[in-house]
């Protein structure tokens, strides 16, 4: 596996973009081998039906998250991502860097979008990951990508990609808001410019922001468990790693005030600075009870 992500790494380093788009496409091959069954696995009804009536042609199935955890191959990739020298998310996004100094193209734009698709799941295959967008650096690109200079694809993917990002990770939410990042978001809301389906995903977004927040995952070189963090998650990755031991290595993560929680109240008033809505927004995200009810 070590060797499948050094030939990924040298082409994500590149300038060129047909380089930099094989790079993306080894990564993304290697995400799709883990979280694919195999061959020998044995078929669900509903994929039974589907290869009688496209014979050939039926994709591999998924793997369930709660069946990760068996998996020697995602166990060894978990493994691999604590640290940095394997770490993929760390290239993919100095890589979304060198494109952001590009000039804006259709191949361009296209490259970007499949960065951001792989960021999202790197993000949600590798919790830990997340503490990235801690750094002011990486949550800029993020913002910069919202800019109306870019399409209207960039912009849903980033949105997507920044609630990956925020998920369970105060931290980060507390980054984004000293960026600016809620003025940026309300701006874009607010812009006649800006095409239908990114203010859905917008509004989306402000939903997910409103949410009452859970504490912070441990970083990656955290002296706290990992089965730790995800047993605070109700992520179904949680039973990946019943059974791993904590190392003992990395320094204990320090409390900080950029790691302390925010309820929805407190979130609401300063969305409301930028938004004259926002009341709306909670009692409808109370009485249609997304996310599974969490404000109920």
């Amino acid at each position: 596996m070590e060797a499948l992500l050094s030939l990924s790494f040298d082409n994500l380093s590149s300038y060129d973009q047909t380089k930099i788009r094989k790079g993306l496409r080894q990564v993304e091959g290697l995400l799709a081998q883990i979280c694919l069954s195999s061959s020998n696995s044995p078929k669900t009804a509903a994929e039974k039906r589907r290869s009688v009536i496209d014979p050939g042609k039926e994709p591999p199935p998924r793997k369930a998250l709660n069946e990760l955890g068996g998996d020697p191959a995602f166990r060894e990739f978990f493994k691999l991502q604590d640290g940095f020298e394997w770490n993929v998310a760390m290239r993919l996004v100095n890589c979304l860097d060198r494109l952001l100094g590009k000039t804006n193209d259709g191949q361009n734009d296209l490259l970007i979008i499949q960065t951001l698709d792989l960021i999202q799941g790197i993000l949600l295959l590798h919790p830990p990951s997340r503490s990235l967008f801690s750094r002011e650096l990486y949550m800029n690109h993020l913002l910069d990508l919202l800019e109306p200079v870019n399409c209207p694809a960039i912009q849903s993917a980033t949105i997507i990609t920044l609630v990956c990002a925020l998920i369970e990770t105060p931290q980060n939410t507390r980054t984004f808001e000293n960026l600016d990042g809620l003025l940026t978001i309300t701006c874009l809301f607010k812009s006649r410019e800006t095409s239908r389906e990114v203010k859905l995903k917008l509004v989306e977004f402000l939903y997910f922001y409103l949410m009452p927040e859970t504490p912070s995952i441990p970083s990656a070189n955290s002296t706290v468990s990992v089965p730790a963090m995800l047993q605070r998650s109700p992520s179904k990755l949680a039973g990946a790693f019943n059974n791993r031991t904590d190392t003992g290595a990395g320094r204990k993560r320090a409390d900080s005030e950029s790691d302390a929680t925010r309820t929805t109240e407190e979130k609401q008033n300063l969305l409301a600075r930028y938004l004259n809505n926002v009341n709306d927004l909670v009692e409808d995200l109370k009485e249609s009870t997304p996310f599974g009810g969490v404000l109920s």
